[in-house]
Formats: structure tokens, sequence, C-alpha cells
């Protein structure tokens, strides 16, 4: 999730690796874009704290609706799978698509452990 996070943090900022992010359209990503993937890295900073309480490693696991986020987040990774392997662009799907099954992969053994 950090290495995604950092990605996300470069494409926002201008640097050129779009083609690994959004379809992969844009090597510079536009300005509507580049507002997603900073969206993207609170969000990534939100699962990871939900995977962590979760397994217990940080406090709040036990917080109503944490398991219940946690299947969510397993879920939207599992879509997150099917949508970079089916991406016009060949970077994204190389490198997202195995990145992303090893995160729904790593939930969903959290989900299930506790």
């Amino acid at each position: 999730m950090a290495a995604l996070s950092v990605l996300q943090v470069l494409v926002a900022a201008g640097r050129p690796f779009g083609r690994l992010v959004w379809g992969g359209r844009h090597e510079v990503l536009p300005r509507r874009l580049r507002v997603g993937s900073a969206v993207s890295v609170v969000l990534y900073a939100a699962f990871s704290w939900l995977v962590l309480a979760r397994s217990g490693v940080l406090p709040g696991g036990d917080a109503p609706g944490v398991g219940v986020g946690t299947w969510v987040l397993v879920a939207y990774l599992v879509l997150g799978v099917a949508v970079n392997g089916v991406s016009r662009s060949r970077p994204e799907r190389l490198v997202r698509t195995p990145v992303v099954a090893v995160l729904a992969g790593c939930a969903l053994v959290v989900a299930l452990e506790v």
C-alpha cells in the first residue's frame, strides 16, 4: 500500500508515470486525475489503518464496522484486480494487477483470521 501511495503522490505531483494509473491514457496526468490520485493516497491510508486495526497491530480493531469494512476492502481489491487486468495500458496490467492481487490476498487473510 505504501508503494502505491508513493506512485499516486508522484503522479499527483505531475511526474510522468501516468501509464501505470487511471487506465494509462496519459503519461502526465491532467489536473482532475491528479486530484483523484491525491484522494487515492488518503483512501490508501484509511485502508491501511483498517487492515492494521483488524489484525491487532493498531488499536480499534474491535470498533463497530471494522470487520465489515475489511470485507468491503477485500471486495474492492478483488474488483481492482479485474479492472487492472483488463486495462488498455499494458504497463498497468503488468504492474498493478499482481500488486493489487497480493493486496487482495493479504486483506483476505486478515479478514478470515480475525
